[in-house]
């Protein structure tokens, strides 16, 4: 039997002879670590290896963070997608997918019913219908939707109108409804609710009305038409029902080619303060569709709830003289 004082003694490898290694499927290959001869001793790699990474499925690469070796590594990006992966994309970016651009949110200010901010940065904001395919194919009238956005073409709000089918078929235009405006959070900022009124104005005593609520259930202002024998005139009313602003549009609600300017005036009529304007949109749009485009211009510093209560006036006008009638018929005037 041998002695263990003649058992021969590890002699260290010279400079550039690698360290020998374990068999294939040891387990210190998932580990990372050193040799037996060396336990707790962790080998570095060599210049230009890298470190070992961890297993597909690893949690790190669902949250797009770097390896578990690699501290202060940036995140693992996929080309052509927008931030980490697993992250959901965001709206508006140059290089996102196509998507609609909002428009930044605004710090909030006082007195100020909450989401509406955004009307406090602007004078100018544009009101366009959606093509409702089901409508041009089939006849039957469809709830309304509209993109509201700035003069930038960022979506500030989005509204849809909510009624049933029978009261869509049966009233028509003058039909009573409660449209919804949301933000860009989906929080629903104001509602508009239009009771059944008189169509025409030869009931002086039953003609059009709405209410604008911001937040819902809390009145801001109303918009009242006032009987005339030949032009379509509204008064815009605080949340106390006082005159703030009037509305004036032309004698004969049509045009080819042009738009069609409806005047918000002071209460004397005597200063023009802003405009609602139904714009063309075209021979194709114009004759198979009543799907319309309209611009709203006001001074900046106009109190934000007379802004929105002018954004009711743009629907309330929208459904009194743009929409067809049940004869596919559009109004040319009050009567």
């Amino acid at each position: 039997m041998e002695n263990q004082e003649n058992k021969p003694t590890p002699v260290a490898p010279g400079p550039g002879y690698p360290i020998a290694q374990p068999p294939y499927g040891h387990p210190q290959y998932a580990m990372g670590q050193g040799f037996p001869e060396n336990k707790g001793t962790p080998v570095a790699p060599g210049p230009g290896y890298p470190i070992t990474q961890p297993p597909y499925g690893h949690p790190q690469y669902a949250t797009g963070q770097g390896f578990s070796g690699t501290p202060g590594q940036p995140p693992f990006i996929i080309q052509g997608y927008p931030g980490t992966y697993g992250a959901p994309p965001v709206q508006g970016q140059p290089n996102g997918p196509p998507a609609a651009m909002w428009m930044p949110p605004p710090a909030p200010i006082p007195d100020c019913p909450p989401g509406l901010e955004y009307l406090s940065q602007i004078d100018q904001i544009l009101v366009h219908q959606q093509i409702e395919l089901l409508e041009i194919l089939s006849g039957f009238e469809t709830n309304n939707k509209y993109e509201i956005k700035n003069a930038l073409g960022q979506r500030i709000f989005f509204a849809a109108e909510q009624n049933d089918c029978l009261t869509r078929m049966c009233c028509g235009p003058s039909r009573p409804f409660t449209m919804k405006i949301v933000d860009n959070m989906g929080q629903e900022i104001i509602e508009l609710i239009r009771p059944l009124r008189c169509s025409n104005c030869c009931c002086p005593c039953c003609l059009q009305e709405l209410e604008v609520h911001s937040p819902p259930g809390q009145p801001v202002g109303y918009i009242k038409q006032n009987w005339h024998p030949c032009l379509p005139k509204f008064t815009i009313q605080n949340e106390s029902q006082q005159d703030i602003l009037k509305i004036v549009g032309p004698c004969v609600v049509c045009s080819c080619c042009s738009d069609i300017n409806f005047e918000v005036k002071s209460v004397d009529e005597k200063t023009i303060v802003g405009r609602i304007s139904k714009q063309w949109t075209g021979f194709v749009r114009e004759a198979f569709t009543d799907a319309d485009n309209f611009g709203i211009q006001f001074p900046q510093d106009l109190d934000v709830k007379m802004k929105a209560v002018m954004l009711g006036a743009c629907f309330l006008i929208d459904f009194m003289f743009f929409e067809h009638t049940g004869q596919n018929q559009q109004r040319v005037g009050v009567w």
